[in-house]
């Protein structure tokens, strides 16, 4: 048996980082067919204040392995913010792909009953509240941003490339 809090986060964090790994690989693509460096996207951003593409992806993988960890009761691993090129970039996508695949299903029977404590100074939630009210919505922030710094960048992306594979394998 699954819990439905299982079922609604670690499908989804595969989903959306499935994803943001396909977003990467084409515009590397487009970078190339243009003669541009790939590696040199990294660092776009949409506005002064945003972080850089990097820093999506580094938010994106965070938010998958932090929800992951802190539902099933177990704490994250820290992974340092050094991504400076594409490769790297993929490499911290599998990492955490890998880390949320070892993630005992069995571990989210009891979620719902876990009160979750952010390391930011944000009041203690309930493992439903914190899931639905902000790792997802941040997850799809931080990749939604990721579509935007790179589709601004003159990727030829759509909203399929955004949603990645949803039907189920």
């Amino acid at each position: 048996m699954t819990s439905p809090l299982y079922e609604a986060s670690v499908p989804v964090f595969r989903q959306m980082l499935d994803a943001l790994a396909d977003l990467l690989r084409k515009g590397e693509a487009h970078a190339r067919e243009h003669g541009l460096d790939p590696d040199a996207m990294l660092a776009a951003r949409l506005a002064p204040d945003m972080l850089t593409l990097a820093g999506q992806v580094q938010r994106a993988s965070d938010h998958a392995k932090g929800a992951a960890g802190r539902l099933a009761g177990l704490e994250p691993p820290p992974f340092t913010d050094n991504e400076r090129s594409l490769a790297e970039a993929h490499a911290r996508i599998s990492r955490t792909l890998d880390y949320i695949g070892t993630v005992p299903v069995e571990a989210f029977v009891h979620a719902a009953e876990r009160t979750i404590t952010l390391p930011f100074g944000v009041p203690p939630m309930p493992a439903a509240r914190y899931l639905y009210g902000f790792a997802l919505p941040s997850l799809f922030f931080h990749v939604a941003t990721a579509y935007a710094i790179l589709r601004h960048r003159g990727v030829p992306l759509g909203k399929r490339d955004f949603l990645g594979s949803y039907v189920p394998q």
